[in-house]
């Protein structure tokens, strides 16, 4: 049994015949021989019988080597394999946090807005400790996510650890349904001057490349001369809603991100939509930070290196791996990192993230004050609104007074006379 599960494990993993190896050093079939002769060997003289049922054993074999390689590669047995295709398909409920493995500890890239972990105050980069009375010390991120997720109305009590405090900060939250408004705030920022507008995109879900589109409708009807997209927090989400919202500022057709990996099945290309779209010539800031991931880099990337907009902030999170899952025979599944994300110059994202033109730190305690303030606008109508202390914004700052130069600069060349005779 387990030789043929092994041999259809190879079967499915391995490249066909046109590619296969010849050298005999470099065949699995020999390191198979010494894994089956270990899993031979439990079977045989492990204490516990119980424990070492073949099919078990196998996919603690597969969970290791999987988890070994990086913390997005993963084994997921048939049940776990069936769970994830359902997600895809439904809502789930959950805290609304993204989890990634840093440094062998779970580290909250970012609460999602208007979810119960934004709301209960966690804060990017968070350590989680413990989950349910749990030691998430060693727990797999694969573990982490499942734990998390639950029906909604269920709830989770979690443990983190925070930069600046010396004890644990404990937090009984309750999972729901994770379907909230993607786009927010847009408003032109107060000031004088031109008319800067400001859209904040928190994550990319299904719909937000029309929120995005509808919410900068509303803004130039409202005489908008450049525009701020703020993207610090935002961890990322669906690629085509991140195409589509760069790709309100490209031309069809133009480059937003690709892929390369080992094999000439990891590279693609993904452009910006051509039709339907009308030219949005007016200048562009965007605000990054290093809770700014994944999708949100790819926006960032594609406008930085094509020279639609200025980045103003910190350099981003770093993650531009791309995940594909192979099923199995059996009805399990591996999802493994088959590529890297790069930006239209060819910049790497991956544990490198994107630099913004001008760099414009917050303080960490900065940052914990705008989350704040944020929240509050989540609080129902007639709800008793904590004082909290203005924060200085100086990234945003920094982005209007730009725009305002660029403005500023354009109207003046407009107006001189051209030199010619």
């Amino acid at each position: 049994m387990l030789r043929r599960f092994l041999l259809s494990v190879l079967a499915a993993a391995l490249p066909g015949p046109a590619a296969a190896q010849t050298d005999e050093d470099v065949s699995p079939y020999k390191e198979m021989k010494t894994l089956a002769r270990a899993v031979e060997l439990i079977r045989q003289d492990y204490v516990d019988e119980d424990k070492t049922d073949y099919e078990d054993l196998v996919y603690s074999a597969l969970r290791g080597m999987l988890e070994e390689l990086d913390p997005h590669s993963d084994f997921m047995d048939p049940k776990d394999f069936k769970g994830m295709q359902e997600d895809t398909r439904s809502e789930f409920g959950g805290l609304g946090v993204v989890v990634t493995r840093k440094e062998d500890r779970l580290v909250i890239v970012a609460p999602m807005e208007g979810t119960p972990g934004f709301r209960a105050g966690l804060l990017p980069g968070d350590i989680l400790l413990e989950i349910d009375g749990q030691s998430a010390e060693q727990m797999s991120l694969r573990d982490a996510v499942d734990k998390l997720r639950g029906e909604a109305g269920t709830s989770v009590e979690l443990a983190v650890a925070r930069a600046g405090e010396a004890d644990p900060l404990k937090y009984q939250l309750e999972r729901e349904v994770i379907k909230v408004p993607s786009v927010r705030g847009a408003k032109i920022l107060d000031g004088g001057g031109p008319r800067i507008g400001y859209v904040r995109v928190t994550q990319f879900s299904e719909p937000t490349g029309r929120e995005f589109a509808r919410a900068l409708g509303e803004l130039e009807k409202q005489g908008m001369e450049a525009l701020v997209i703020d993207l610090r927090f935002n961890p990322g989400g669906l690629l085509g809603s991140a195409v589509e919202v760069a790709g309100e500022f490209l031309p069809g057709g133009a480059l937003v991100a690709y892929t390369e990996g080992r094999s000439a099945a990891a590279a693609r290309r993904y452009t910006a939509p051509g039709q339907g779209r009308r030219p949005r010539n007016y200048p562009v800031a965007v605000l990054v930070n290093g809770s700014s991931a994944s999708g949100a880099e790819i926006v960032a990337g594609a406008l930085k290196d094509s020279g639609r907009a200025l980045l103003v902030g910190e350099t981003t999170f770093g993650k531009g791996s791309v995940q594909s899952v192979v099923s199995l025979p059996d009805g399990s599944a591996v999802r493994l990192t088959t590529a890297e994300y790069f930006t239209p110059g060819r910049q790497p994202i991956h544990e490198k993230g994107v630099a913004p033109h001008v760099s414009a730190p917050m303080s960490s305690a900065d940052e914990a004050r705008l989350l704040a303030l944020r929240r509050q606008d989540d609080l129902p109508a007639g709800t008793e609104r904590e004082e909290l202390e203005p924060v200085d914004d100086v990234p945003l700052r920094r982005a209007a007074d730009a725009l305002r130069g660029v403005l500023l600069h354009a109207k003046e060349g407009a107006g001189q006379p051209s030199g010619e005779g």
